[in-house]
């Protein structure tokens, strides 16, 4: 595969996040509108997106490097499908702590966004393979739905009714 062609391909997931992105977002507003709760409006599209991130799993199945890039692209879509923390923190903070509420949910992301690289780079460096990498990333985001189905309360804009 020339490198040119190889960068035309390797694009394709980060489009299809993109597309998650806007999809998502669309969807939980519309599922608002026929009545639907709040709660199920965002659980729904973050639980879906969550499980097709899991797909990602696969691709220790696969030789073909054309399904690998699909499969990568229906992973990475979901990724972007199912993220919805931003309208969860808009409906779950009360406005007068809305910067700290934000604050602690970047801080958390953050803390995410540095040890992934490292746990991945120890499990390719321990076993030499991407195999394992890839079922922990799968992990991760079935360890998240599980968190929604049954950690995570009702999902609602409790801060009208917040008091000091």
């Amino acid at each position: 595969m020339s490198i040119l062609k190889a960068g035309f391909i390797a694009v394709l997931p980060a489009i299809c996040a993109f597309i998650g992105g806007l999809s998502g977002g669309v969807i939980s507003d519309v599922l608002l509108r026929p009545g639907l709760s709040q709660s199920a409006a965002r659980k729904i599209p973050i639980i879906a997106g969550l499980l097709l991130a899991s797909s990602i799993i696969l691709c220790n199945y696969v030789e073909d490097s054309w399904m690998v890039v699909a499969l990568m692209s229906l992973s990475f879509f979901g990724e972007g499908f199912g993220a919805l923390g931003w309208a969860v923190m808009s409906d779950d903070s009360p406005k007068e702590i809305s910067g700290l509420g934000g604050g602690v949910f970047n801080s958390f992301g953050a803390v995410a966004a540095i040890t992934m690289p490292i746990i991945i780079g120890y499990l390719v460096d321990s076993t030499g393979s991407y195999d394992w990498a890839l079922v922990f990333v799968g992990g991760c985001a079935l360890a998240a739905v599980i968190s929604y189905v049954f950690v995570v309360g009702p999902i609602a804009c409790t801060w009208r009714t917040w008091k000091r």
